[in-house]
């Protein structure tokens, strides 16, 4: 989809967090940073958090000024004394792939689409002998650019993430080591009938979201409607044939029309309850294997870390 990945997730009620600035609470009175608290409510529209302080105390705290609990103790104790990581040197000296996604990638661009990024690094493997990890995942260096590292990668298509397996199909390919070649080279391997669970299980998931705005607010988000609808396409095309194909092709138009909300909600329901059908039915009869090759992919993995190892071969 057009959009930046967020910089973390939303922090669900009873998370104990801790404030990383000094601030006030909702009746004026100073915090001082360090202060405790749980999260007990966020507020969407003005992108806060309201936060109840060990004292009884509340105050609202956008997600930048807080640190989860367990992370704000981690950093003192194991991060004061352990070098910094270098998010930009990772991405700068370790990208082994990135490729264009989103929009763009499905042919449902339109003017003034976003040009969204996905890429993969790979950490140096003496990183990861210091008390202080190298990270999961980075944003940057351009604006709607989102990279993983490869463990973290492999890890989440495996599962048949579709964004993830969606990274490793695209057609739009912007950088590509020799490193990277062997992980697009691994593609089959990512490839099961789990992307059945993970398709259908988020599209379903997401719709009765979209049932819920409709009673509250009489309409849904239809450029979100639009890509959950891509997404039953494109499962249902991987299920049958056994590959992933991210432009939707001759659906162009009809899910652009979805998007600009020209389709009434009840043949958007049809048209859904129809490919989730179609997608049972490609189950039935899939060339996909039931789970993917892990133990294809962890052998991969432990060669580059291997070669990692060793900084005259580095990935």
């Amino acid at each position: 989809m057009s959009r930046r990945a967020p910089s973390a997730p939303q922090l669900p009620a009873g998370t104990q967090v801790v404030l990383r600035q000094t601030a006030a609470d909702t009746e004026g009175v100073r915090v001082q940073r360090g202060a405790t608290g749980r999260v007990v409510g966020y507020d969407e529209p003005a992108d806060d958090y309201l936060v109840q302080l060990a004292d009884g105390r509340r105050l609202r705290s956008p997600r930048g000024h807080l640190t989860l609990r367990k992370a704000h103790q981690h950093g003192a104790a194991v991060g004061a004394g352990a070098p910094a990581v270098d998010g930009a040197d990772l991405l700068a000296r370790h990208t082994i792939y990135a490729a264009v996604v989103g929009s763009r990638a499905f042919g449902l661009d339109t003017e003034g689409s976003d040009t969204d990024i996905r890429g993969v690094y790979v950490a140096p493997t003496p990183a990861f002998w210091s008390l202080t990890k190298p990270p999961s995942h980075l944003e940057g260096p351009e604006p709607d650019q989102f990279s993983w590292e490869v463990e973290r990668f492999c890890e989440l298509a495996l599962k048949a993430n579709p964004n993830l397996l969606e990274v490793l199909h695209s057609g739009t390919v912007l950088t590509l080591t020799p490193v990277g070649e062997e992980l697009l080279a691994l593609r089959p391997a990512f490839l099961s009938q789990l992307a059945y669970q993970t398709y259908s299980g988020y599209v379903l998931s997401q719709f009765k979201k979209i049932e819920a705005d409709l009673r509250q607010h009489g309409q849904p988000r239809w450029k979100h409607v639009m890509h959950l609808l891509r997404l039953l396409l494109s499962a249902g095309d991987l299920l049958r044939h056994g590959r992933l194909t991210l432009d939707v092709g001759a659906y162009r138009d009809r899910l652009l029309a979805v998007r600009r909300g020209e389709v009434g909600w009840s043949t958007v329901e049809s048209w859904r309850l129809a490919l989730h059908g179609e997608l049972d039915d490609a189950l039935t009869h899939t060339p996909l294997p039931a789970v993917p090759d892990t133990a294809r992919v962890d052998a991969w993995l432990y060669s580059v870390r291997a070669r990692g190892a060793r900084p005259a071969d580095g990935a």
